[in-house]
């Protein structure tokens, strides 16, 4: 009888805290964009808070054709974002920089872990809207 009510509390308790966590991950987005000065540098751009369009831009970067390698690219990065909650530490984020074409036509982006993704138009169209609100 100890068993089971150790392994029922055990199974609330997993349920509890992955429910929570769920809710921490990706609450907002913080967008900067490269500001042209002779260090490169970024400045906040955007702060996106509506939870479906949060939900969608995560989806669209884990459902990304994402490839195991470090790419350089031509150009400067157009902006980097990251997936924010109120108990994350920005330092143990995953970082993600973004070159846009042709406004927002064709995206690549990699991450702070050394993978890049070249996205579809659509889903190109549908980050970069929800990233610049253009």
């Amino acid at each position: 009888m100890k068993i089971i009510r150790l392994f029922i509390s055990l199974l609330v308790v997993l349920l509890i805290t992955s429910g929570c966590s769920s809710d921490m991950y990706g609450q907002k987005i913080a967008v900067q964009k490269r500001i042209v000065t002779e260090d490169d540098a970024f400045k906040s751009f955007n702060e996106v808070t509506e939870k479906t369009q949060v939900q969608q831009a995560i989806g669209i970067v884990k459902n990304a054709n994402w490839e195991n390698e470090k790419v350089d690219m031509i150009g400067h990065t157009d902006y980097q974002f990251q997936f924010l909650s109120k108990n994350s530490i920005e330092e143990e984020l995953e970082s993600y920089s973004l070159w846009d074409s042709e406004n927002g036509e064709i995206i690549e982006i990699s991450n702070n872990r050394g993978k890049y993704a070249k996205l579809t138009k659509q889903e190109s169209a549908d980050l970069f809207k929800i990233l610049t609100g253009k």
